[in-house]
């Protein structure tokens, strides 16, 4: 199954009964193998999760720690790009060139890195004093 199935698919499980806008996500770990997640919303707002970050917490959960390709979908016009959040949670598993591509369910497709998507990237460097 491509990553952009994988999207597709879980994109269909997602919780999004206030906003009804249904976002999937598909990692690939190094091993090669495909994590996925979708969003999760709450009636409290700010405590919904983004798909992005289920697919990785899903990745994490299996023992995985390293993002090689990731693939977002949502049911917009346009392209949707990871949130401030995503964009953070995909640099601390994924290299700054790893491949992002974000699609609409109409088959629109864009890409970008990590490293485009959040340019200044916060990360362990930052701690070591």
């Amino acid at each position: 199954m491509s990553l952009r199935e994988a999207a597709a698919a879980v994109r269909e499980n997602a919780h999004a009964p206030y906003s009804n806008f249904k976002v999937g996500a598909a990692v690939r770990a190094a091993s090669g193998a495909v994590y996925v997640g979708c969003n999760v919303e709450n009636v409290a707002y700010p405590e919904g999760t983004c798909a992005e970050a289920g697919a990785i917490a899903a990745m994490v959960a299996a023992g995985e720690t390293r993002l090689t390709e990731a693939y977002v979908i949502a049911g917009s016009p346009m392209p949707v790009t990871p949130c401030g959040g995503c964009r953070q949670k995909l640099a601390e598993f994924a290299d700054a060139g790893v491949r992002v591509t974000m699609a609409t369910t109409g088959g629109v497709e864009q890409a970008a890195t990590v490293g485009e998507l959040l340019p200044g990237v916060f990360n362990v460097a930052h701690m070591n004093s």
